[in-house]
């Protein structure tokens, strides 16, 4: 089964990456536009959102003798990692929201995003001029606190796609290495999801990553009579670019080279493996409408 379809998967492929490198703005309409239909689905579901990410504050009690194991380097211990809360009460939504919009297949990959699945409709097709009527939505869910609230986000390998190089059928895709740049040091950053992918029946599925960034508070940072708990605060949603915009056309990162910055893992780590931050600041500098506020009432 690994190489039933490699040859045909080459043709496609690169006929695929030829057509989006000389037509950008495609990619760049279908970012905008899937960002637009992400921050709707979940501004037009808040309350229900709301509601079960809050739930797992009253229900202290049931797990309050096993809790999550905390995260990050030396915590203070009066906070709960929330990073499932956000997996489940907005991630576990998505598909079922999405279905509104689209027909989805839940095609699926070894490694990659939190949420992950080829979405279709009419709508793609008139962005892709007719090319495609599909895409590959990545969708990741990044929880965080008011101690890490930071204009950026944390990304993995698996969670950025590069300029997917393919030389010859047998070799597969291979991206370039990306330089994470920061003011006092830099790293090597090892993408590794292709920035299109090609099914078995044809289908032609570029690659759109967005982010979702719920914030919890910590009321008792508040002064709220020492109450505890953690509900949610806000939702920012983050479009990263494709692979191809980043590094061929129109090289965004040539333009912004500080936009992957250093992680946060030690020196331990593996290096095809070490994280990378992405700035939101020069998200908004590629598009304002990269980078999205959704409040909470």
């Amino acid at each position: 089964m690994f190489n039933k379809y490699r040859g045909e998967f080459y043709k496609r492929y690169t006929t695929a990456r030829n057509h989006f490198m000389k037509n950008p703005n495609q990619l760049i309409c279908l970012e905008n536009y899937l960002s637009i239909i992400l921050y709707n689905l979940i501004k037009n579901n808040i309350q229900e959102i709301k509601r079960d990410y809050d739930e797992a504050n009253y229900l202290f009690p049931f797990w309050q003798n096993y809790p999550p194991d905390d995260r990050g380097r030396q915590p203070k211990g009066d906070q709960f990692p929330w990073i499932e809360i956000g997996e489940h009460a907005i991630g576990a939504k998505l598909p079922r929201l999405l279905e509104k919009e689209f027909k989805i297949r839940d095609s699926s990959i070894p490694t990659g995003s939190d949420q992950r699945f080829v979405i279709s409709n009419p709508k793609i097709s008139k962005i892709t001029s007719g090319y495609t009527n599909s895409a590959w939505l990545f969708i990741d869910i990044k929880s965080v606190g008011p101690r890490d609230d930071q204009p950026h986000t944390v990304m993995s390998h698996n969670q950025i796609s590069g300029d997917g190089k393919w030389f010859s059928p047998g070799k597969g895709i291979q991206n370039s290495i990306i330089k994470a740049t920061g003011t006092r040091r830099s790293h090597d950053f090892h993408c590794s999801v292709p920035p299109i992918y090609i099914l078995s029946d044809g289908t032609i599925a570029p690659v759109v990553i967005l982010v979702i960034k719920p914030v919890y508070r910590m009321l008792s940072l508040e002064d709220t009579k020492n109450d505890k708990g953690q509900p949610l605060g806000r939702i920012t949603i983050l479009s990263i670019p494709n692979g191809i915009l980043l590094l061929k056309n129109p090289n965004y990162l040539k333009m912004y080279p500080n936009l992957f910055f250093p992680g946060k893992d030690d020196k331990e780590k593996n290096p095809l493996k070490v994280r990378c931050r992405v700035s939101f600041g020069l998200l908004q500098k590629i598009d304002k409408w990269r980078v999205k506020e959704l409040s909470i009432p």
